[in-house]
This record gives structure tokens, sequence and C-alpha cells, in this order.
């Protein structure tokens, strides 16, 4: 009787510890925009989905995280992130050297280029530079042509596609900012802009395949120069959080090296989003 006394005893202890380590597991709350398919949108239930949504879920998993989402504006979500909102941004957000004065980020969870879309039968020419062809998939150096001269060209605003545009094409275009990449996409439809500029998955995956995208065709090479569009896109945090700067980066190496990863990327994905290992 002593000795089941004892086990008895220690299976309560055991108990109230893994109840005190539940207890005491990190809160984290993830802003991410809810308007960006299919990295993250809202779904017809009114339910959070998307790429950058099952990707931090596995990633608070991993950390052993407590986590909540938070659904901010494109346009406020680094503000937010600052105002304490939020501690952590997973919204598809590319790593530049502008943001990086504000903010700190982990190492990328994807890497995707940007692209140009327009009237498939547009006759519109976007070539890579020394690639009369225009046979080059992915490149840093573009040639604008005169084919764009006047044009019309739709962005999501405070972007680092909108960046591009304006650093490259103000003179040559014009250029109409967006709240959301959605709003810049039904304008292609009913014509008010000639062309849009986002990345090349949220255009074929939330555009070009569906009935609103039929008729429309990428222009041009994807674009990676990371000037502009960084090396990839991480999970933004403020610069005095450190330990989930590096809890984050362990978490993604972990889901990288355990398969998760894949498994999420191919729920979403015919080919590795993940890009090269730069």
């Amino acid at each position: 009787m002593r000795k089941l006394g004892l086990t008895m005893a220690a299976v309560a202890a055991f108990g109230l510890m893994a109840g005190t380590a539940s207890a005491e597991m990190k809160k984290v709350r993830i802003g991410t925009e809810g308007a960006y398919a299919p990295f993250n949108y809202i779904d017809s239930a009114g339910e959070l989905q998307g790429f950058d949504v099952d990707i931090a879920k596995a990633l608070c998993a991993a950390a052993k995280f407590d986590c909540e989402f938070v659904v901010q504006d494109w346009d406020g979500i680094i503000p937010g992130l600052l105002a304490e909102k939020y501690d952590a941004i997973v919204a598809s957000m590319s790593i530049t050297a502008e943001r990086k004065e504000v903010v700190d980020f982990t190492t990328k969870y994807y890497l995707t280029p940007a692209k140009f879309i327009a009237k498939a039968d547009s006759g519109l020419k976007i070539l890579a530079s020394g690639d009369e062809a225009g046979t080059v998939s992915d490149v840093k150096a573009v040639t604008f042509n005169s084919d764009l001269k006047g044009k019309v060209v739709g962005v999501q605003s405070a972007t680092t596609h909108e960046n591009f545009l304006r650093d490259n094409l103000a003179d040559m275009v014009e250029i109409r900012a967006y709240n959301t990449q959605e709003q810049a996409n039904l304008d292609l439809v009913s014509g008010r802009v000639d062309l849009v500029l986002a990345d090349s998955v949220v255009l074929d995956e939330g555009f070009l395949k569906t009935p609103e995208g039929k008729g429309f065709a990428f222009v041009g090479p994807g674009i990676v120069d990371p000037k502009w569009f960084g090396n990839g896109a991480g999970i933004a945090v403020r610069k005095t959080d450190g330990e989930l700067r590096e809890s984050l980066n362990d978490a993604i190496a972990q889901i990288r090296a355990d398969g998760t990863y894949k498994k999420i990327n191919d729920k979403y994905f015919d080919f590795d989003v993940y890009g090269g290992e730069s």
C-alpha cells in the first residue's frame, strides 16, 4: 500500500507540474492581413485560412507557443506590431532593408517572384535585359519597353511591388495603388487598369485560376531583385523581441526538417514555394 501511495503521489505531482507548464505556455499574438489569398484570407465561413496561417500554427506548435491571430489591414500592419497589438507578423512580408530599419525578421519561410498580368491578347512585352526572345523565367534586371508608356498599372499600396513601380516606372506609367490585392484585380477586370503587379503565386492562385481571371495572363519574367523584394518573406517582430525571433527561427528549421513544412506546401502548391537556399 505504501508503494501504491508513493506511486499515486508521484502521478499527482506530475499532473500538477504538467498543468503548471501548460498554464505557463508563452502566449503569442500573430498579426496577419486576411486578404492575400492563397497565403492568408477569410473563407466563406468567416475563418482565417491560407499558407501563412497554417505555417504560423505549425511554428507555434513547434515552439510550444499558445497563439492567437489578429487580423489587420496591410497599410497598418507594422504600426500595429510596434503598438503591441500583436507580437509577430506572419503575412507574406518581404524582408527588405527599409523594413529592417524598424523591425527585425526571422529567416525566410518562402520566396516567390513578382510578376505583371494583363489581358492575354494585350500584346504587351516586358523583357529581361538582353533577352529579346523573352525566354528567361526569373530575373533581376528587366527592360521596360515603349509598350508600357501611358499604361495604367494597379498595385497594392504599401508593398514592395508599389515601391518597385515608383522607383522604376513612375515616368512611364500611371500607378494606381489599392488597399487590397483584390481591389487591384477587380479594376483590371473592369478595364480601369491595363496591368497589375504583385506576387506571382498570389496572382496565379488567387486570380488567374479563378473565373474572374479568364482571359488574363502573365506578362514578362518573374522579378526577384532583392533591392526591392528582399530575400524572401519572413516573420517580423519588434527589435526588442530577440528571444521570440530566435524561437521562431528554431521552429522554422524544425518544421523544414520534420516534413511539416512540405505537408503544408503541398496542400497549397504543386511546387516548392520555399525557393532557393539564399
